[in-house]
């Protein structure tokens, strides 16, 4: 299997918030990087050019091979605000059915506009994701 591409980097996160064209999604950005700030009592690192990650966990994939991820994170998206809720959404179905407007993919939560969910939802979705994630992998 080849190596994860995309891996912390020494780029500013509000560099990359300030060049985000759309207004709307750069605001909401904003907020939700203070909101996993908070969450997880972390400043937000870059991942790759595009992801803003926070924490760091250790896995070992199905191959045997160790690789390093964020906790949570997020990407202004040109299509969404995509946000990455690692243990998917298993757990959470009462959160998801509470959320409001979004689509999921595996680990994916696509917002088009903060105005479409639940704040308060989304903010208890993130927190139990985070916590999930330090119960399984310490981090």
């Amino acid at each position: 299997m080849a190596e994860l591409k995309t891996k912390p980097t020494g780029a500013s996160v509000k560099s990359f918030l300030d060049g985000v064209a759309h207004e709307k999604r750069k605001a909401d950005a904003r907020v939700v990087n203070e909101m996993m700030e908070r969450i997880t009592g972390e400043k937000g690192k870059m991942w790759g050019d595009s992801i803003v990650g926070f924490g760091c966990y250790s896995y070992t994939n199905t191959a045997g091979k160790d690789f390093e991820w964020f906790v949570t994170g997020f990407s202004p998206r040109k299509s969404a605000l995509t946000l990455y809720i690692m243990p998917g959404y298993g757990e959470f179905d009462d959160l998801m059915a509470r959320l409001g407007k979004h689509k999921t993919g595996r680990a994916c939560l696509y917002i088009n506009k903060l105005e479409d969910v639940d704040m308060g939802v989304l903010e208890e979705l993130i927190t139990k994701s985070v916590a999930w994630m330090r119960k399984k992998y310490g981090s």
